[in-house]
């Protein structure tokens, strides 16, 4: 009983780990975060974040720099590679294998990846193909370690006149992800930015055929990369 509570506070462990190292990911200009945008992140208060944060900075996992947030260490972030593994081939598994709706997977996912094994996980990852990407086109690491680098950027970010591919999504709301399905903007998906309104303004795309008119806090959660000239 105490060897199982000790590996579920590893894993949760992992789980804040996890959330640092994705919230550095989508901001590729610095590899520090604010424990303010952990907080939002995680939905709990600041002071609960502080104490794990704290935690995890006595653990060696964390670092802090004054006036710049936390990031991880090299151990920190081995760490959060190891459970976004683990909840990530949970993800396809339930999506490809089992069918659940991809709005619906994150939060199954995350919690069925507190009580999996390395044999669970690895026959999970055989059933579903030994996919490469999450449903929400997050690169999946290596069992040891490795992660492929995105080198994208956001959808609200790309110029009029511009072919891009789809390749994530930053956001794991349901509602919102419903929305961006049926605007057919999943991870791949070709478009083209027709025209982008100043000041923050909406942006018409074109989507196969299809044009679409999408709001720019929308167009924040999309992740796009140019697609190579024809």
């Amino acid at each position: 009983m105490t060897e199982r509570l000790q590996d579920d506070a590893n894993v949760k462990t992992q789980y804040y780990l996890a959330q640092v190292y994705r919230l550095a990911d989508f901001d590729q200009d610095s590899d520090y975060i604010t424990t303010s945008a952990l907080a939002d992140a995680l939905m709990v208060t600041a002071p609960a974040v502080n104490r794990t944060v704290n935690r995890l900075k006595e653990a060696g996992l964390l670092e802090h720099e004054p006036y710049r947030g936390i990031r991880l260490t090299e151990k920190g972030r081995r760490e959060a590679l190891r459970y976004l593994r683990v909840q990530r081939i949970a993800e396809v598994f339930l999506t490809k294998v089992m069918g659940l709706d991809w709005a619906s997977a994150y939060e199954e996912a995350t919690a069925l990846s507190l009580s999996l094994s390395d044999a669970i996980v690895q026959r999970m990852n055989e059933m579903a193909g030994e996919p490469r990407y999450c449903p929400h086109g997050e690169p999946i690491p290596s069992a040891d370690g490795q992660i492929e680098a995105m080198n994208d950027q956001p959808l609200a970010d790309t110029p009029a006149g511009q072919k891009v591919q789809v390749t994530r999504m930053r956001t794991r709301d349901s509602d919102r992800l419903h929305y961006i399905a049926a605007l057919g903007l999943l991870p791949g998906a070709p478009l083209e930015v027709l025209h982008a309104a100043p000041f923050n303004g909406p942006m018409q795309l074109r989507v196969k055929n299809e044009y679409r008119i999408v709001g720019h806090n929308l167009a924040e959660l999309v992740r796009v990369r140019p697609l190579a000239s024809d």
